[in-house]
């Protein structure tokens, strides 16, 4: 019991600052909407198409980062830590590479606009705040490795704070460059790119200070030297690193999919799909911030050599998690009209996000369930099949389970709306079971190497 009671506190312990850290990065993009639409429809919609432009192309960065935090917290269960500064050194130029390929994609961003045919003052905002924000790239890269090399070491709340930072710098710089105050110009729409922009170099330079002259971090001597890129650790990152940010792209791409396919069944239907989805993310937040603390602990375990803790932290994580998501669930199929009418009195939509919330309420035990064995899998530094199981499980399986249910009269008669949530719940249900039997397969892997291990040593 002590040991489970231990394992416990350190999952909440980890859970919590990064779970406040998720919240705050999608209130900035709250903010974003909110301001920007007091400006005017425009802007708003420039805003969101920009957004949408940009966000996909940061998911590269973000899962590079991601793969450092199992690395590092292996060496922290290892105490292998004259390592982590070269780590640290090549997990920035392994993400930089994407960041350099990052802004290369943002140049298409007139192709794309050109494309949606979109009228030309729409057009030149869009183009205006992904220009604006690309500036803030590199800082992005920074703020990422750095977060993520302070979580592999199990320190969570930098990432709490320095949120709470960035909320406070977008708020006002947001102010001023969209209603152009303090002498600033009146950007619009882009001065939220901008404000973004200021975010990512704030932040960056927020997580620089602390982890370089923290005393914390003194004894592993970070800038004592800088080593130049190493083929073989920077290729090892973007092994580890290039599968998460695919499983994060099939991801967010199966949800915008779906968003297209919705479209022509009318704005009722897509304003109910919408505020249904935008409160299933809100509630993600539980048991995405859950699996990036198991990785940890996971990391930590095995690096210490005990891979049977490593399983405990996955078994604690999921009893965690599924607790949650049986709570929100019946919150969410009793009280799904309620959170509906939050965001409109429109009295169809709501009876239409009502049924499509007690789908989500299905939906969230089935995500939580992959999200934990994703990260556990994350953990063992294991996502190249993870990542194959993901775009299997969302898109040849979700995809066409959700289409054939919600456009075609093919097994039932068409569902709308619904039909996609049940495809949701198909493919995320897949996810769940592949990824737990990849685990099962791969821990019982690590236990026996680790047992030879220790038999060859013995000996």
């Amino acid at each position: 019991m002590a040991k489970h009671t231990h394992e416990i506190r350190k999952l909440a312990k980890l859970t919590g600052p990064i779970l406040v850290a998720q919240l705050t990065q999608m209130l900035m993009s709250v903010v974003d909407t909110v301001m920007a639409g007091r400006k005017d429809a425009v802007d708003l919609a420039a805003v969101s198409v920009g957004g949408s432009i940009f966000v996909p192309v940061t998911l590269l960065m973000f899962g590079i980062a991601l793969a450092l935090a199992p690395i590092v917290s292996h060496f922290d269960g290892s105490k292998k830590y004259r390592r982590m500064a070269n780590m640290l050194q090549q997990g920035l130029y392994a993400c930089a590479i994407f960041g350099v390929l990052a802004l290369v994609v943002l140049q298409f961003s007139p192709y794309i606009l050109d494309w949606m045919e979109v009228e030309d003052r729409f057009r030149q905002v869009t183009l205006d705040y992904v220009n604006y924000i690309a500036w803030g790239v590199p800082g992005f890269v920074i703020y990422v490795i750095l977060r993520n090399f302070c979580e592999g070491l199990s320190n969570t709340m930098p990432s709490l704070v320095i949120g709470f930072i960035g909320l406070l710098i977008n708020i006002p710089a947001n102010y001023i460059f969209i209603y152009g105050h303090f002498g600033a110009p009146e950007l619009g729409g882009a001065g939220c790119g901008l404000a973004s922009a200021l975010v990512f170099w704030g932040m960056a330079i927020s997580m620089a200070i602390y982890v370089f002259t923290s005393r914390r971090y003194k004894k592993l001597h970070l800038l004592r030297r800088w080593y130049p890129p190493k083929f073989d650790d920077v290729a090892y990152i973007i092994k580890i690193g290039f599968p998460i940010a695919m499983s994060l792209f099939f991801e967010v791409s199966l949800f915008a999919a779906v968003a297209l396919l919705i479209a022509p069944l009318g704005p009722t239907v897509v304003s109910a799909h919408q505020i249904a989805l935008n409160i299933s993310s809100l509630v993600y937040m539980v048991p995405l911030s859950i699996s990036m603390a198991v990785t940890l602990r996971v990391g930590f375990a095995l690096g210490a050599g005990e891979p049977k803790n490593a399983m405990l932290s996955f078994k604690i994580a999921m009893v965690f998690g599924m607790v949650f998501a049986a709570v929100n669930g019946i919150i969410m199929y009793l009280g799904g009209a309620w959170l509906a009418s939050l965001y409109t009195p429109d009295t169809a939509i709501i009876n239409l996000a009502a049924t499509l919330m007690g789908l989500a309420a299905i939906f969230t035990m089935s995500d939580t369930f992959q999200a934990v064995a994703m990260g556990t899998l994350r953990g063992y530094k294991d996502t190249k099949w993870p990542m194959i199981m993901a775009f299997i499980s969302y898109w040849p399986f979700g995809l066409t389970v959700g289409y054939i249910l919600g456009r075609t009269d093919w097994w039932v008669p068409r569902m709308g709306a619904a039909g996609f949530w049940i495809g949701f719940i198909s493919g995320l249900t897949v996810a769940a079971v592949m990824l737990t039997i990849r685990l099962r397969f791969v821990s019982k892997h690590y236990e026996r190497k680790q047992f030879e291990q220790t038999v060859n040593n013995a000996t």
